[in-house]
């Protein structure tokens, strides 16, 4: 048995988990978990990167001691170092309005049918190709540029690297070299030179420092392994599919990342028209995958409401009429945090549907649009893609909603299995297990999961009619 700590931060929180892995055997535990809030300060929305770096390293030490450490966070955010490798302020959150109309004035440059062409990744106005157009003048002070994850691992390392999964959401990837695309960074002004060379899942990172060590009480040597350091790629690795299994997957959570796992990008026009966005996974696969807004719609309405019990609030959500009321879980007007309940309400105002007026039938119209728009996102993806599939498998946080998977499963007229729910955690461990030699490969990995962890398996009702009708009314609307 080797232990492996799985630093894994989300837009939310944070947690280190161990991960116990021997021949045939998988355990998981939680070490430490700490909120990540986002703080406003008078220039805009930023993280608070060193009560990140904190909780990390509370969470080693209550770890104990480990054989290796892997990082995986959220994608396309940054901090900027200076010639002697410090910190040039809190690195921006990207739910910040500094992007705001930045996307145009790229496409000025780069139409964004060439920008999809050569990347493939989708439009979202906080992509970190955005995000330095609209830092220009930042980017002349610094030396180095490094998303979360490796700006994580160089304070416990001291060795700066750029993990490939998550460097594929800067859009300055080309999903089909998996390498930097210098011709769109020339083009719009980008000096590749920021970011450090690239590392792969499984790529060694470095050593934890004497400092480290001693802070944290852990005994030298201890490796910290490259994962799939964007959270959707180490959650993606953790989907418990069988050996030639046809499934999609939906990773839930803040956000929900719903796709396929394919072999090569989907480049077409069509693609981009759907904004599906071809991100990078392990082992030479994509990520074929759309953006929906995810539980931070009843996150954010939840903070609202005074923090309510969610379990009473899913049960009397489950009584309320179904479908009476849907919204565009993936509008962009839902992306700032504040005030969600009176914009879901605006939002149905505005589209002529009953107005949802208590706490519990504002939580049915979420869970009835999260499910809606996963049903569109599947069947989108099977279609741009040529590839059909025969279950779903929900990882993450939200399989801990059977409300939300039932739904999806009668949404899509497919079977849904739900878990592992620390999806993200295990993918991570996978990865720095395959390193010791503890498992051979991704689908190795997954017949492991499948062996040893719970699954849940929800089965469709009722058919799709009123879902297709819900569907064509939201359109409308």
């Amino acid at each position: 048995m080797k232990s492996y700590a799985a630093v894994d931060l989300g837009a939310s929180s944070g947690r280190v988990m161990v991960g116990r892995v021997g021949p045939d055997s998988l355990e998981l535990a939680e070490a430490h978990r700490f909120a990540n809030r986002p703080v406003r300060v008078p220039e805009g929305l930023r993280w608070d990167v060193l009560g990140l770096y904190a909780g990390v390293l509370e969470g080693l030490k209550a770890a104990r001691q480990v054989d290796s450490v892997g990082i995986d966070s959220w994608a396309v955010d940054y901090g900027l170092l200076d010639a002697g490798g410090a910190l040039l302020g809190n690195p921006v959150h990207y739910r910040d309005s500094r992007t705001d109309g930045i996307a145009e004035k790229v496409w000025a440059t780069v139409p964004a049918e060439e920008l999809y062409a050569a990347t493939g990744l989708q439009y979202a106005p906080f992509n970190t190709l955005y995000q330095l157009i609209a830092a220009k003048d930042q980017l002349a002070c610094a030396r180095r540029l490094l998303l979360i994850p490796d700006l994580l691992t160089y304070w416990l390392t001291g060795e700066q690297g750029t993990e490939l999964t998550n460097a594929s959401t800067t859009q300055l990837i080309d999903p089909r070299t998996r390498d930097w695309s210098s011709d769109v960074a020339a083009r719009l002004g980008i000096d590749l030179g920021l970011f450090a060379a690239l590392r792969r899942p499984g790529d060694p990172a470095g050593l934890l420092r004497p400092e480290v060590l001693e802070e944290t009480g852990l005994a030298g040597p201890v490796p910290v392994t490259a994962v799939g350091s964007h959270d959707t790629a180490s959650a993606v690795a953790a989907v418990p599919a069988a050996p030639g299994e046809r499934f999609a997957y939906i990773c839930t959570g803040t956000w929900s990342l719903a796709g396929l796992e394919l072999d090569a990008p989907v480049l077409t026009e069509e693609s981009r028209a759907a904004n599906f966005t071809n991100e990078l996974g392990l082992d030479g696969t994509v990520r074929y995958l759309r953006n929906i807004m995810g539980l931070w719609l009843l996150q954010e309405c939840v903070r609202a409401w005074g923090e309510p019990e969610l379990g009473g609030l899913l049960l009397e959500a489950a009584k309320a009429p179904a479908l009476r009321s849907v919204v565009d879980a993936g509008d962009a007007a839902f992306l700032a945090p504040g005030r969600m309940p009176e914009r879901i309400a605006q939002a149905c105002r505005a589209s002529g549907q009953p107005v949802p007026d208590s706490p519990a039938e504002i939580t049915r119209c979420i869970l009835d649009s999260l499910a809606l728009a996963h049903r569109r996102a599947v069947a989108e993806a099977q279609r741009l893609a040529d590839r059909p599939v025969d279950v779903v498998h929900v990882v993450g946080g939200g399989t801990r909603n059977a409300l939300l998977c039932q739904l999806t499963a009668d949404a899509c007229g497919l079977p849904v299995v739900a878990g592992p729910t620390e999806g993200a955690a295990l993918g991570n461990v996978l990865v720095q297990a395959r390193t010791h030699g503890l498992v051979r490969d991704l689908a190795d990995g997954r017949r492991l999961l499948t062996r040893t962890l719970p699954l849940t398996r929800y089965e469709p009702r009722g058919g799709t009619a009123r879902w297709q009708e819900a569907e064509a009314r939201l359109a409308v609307g």
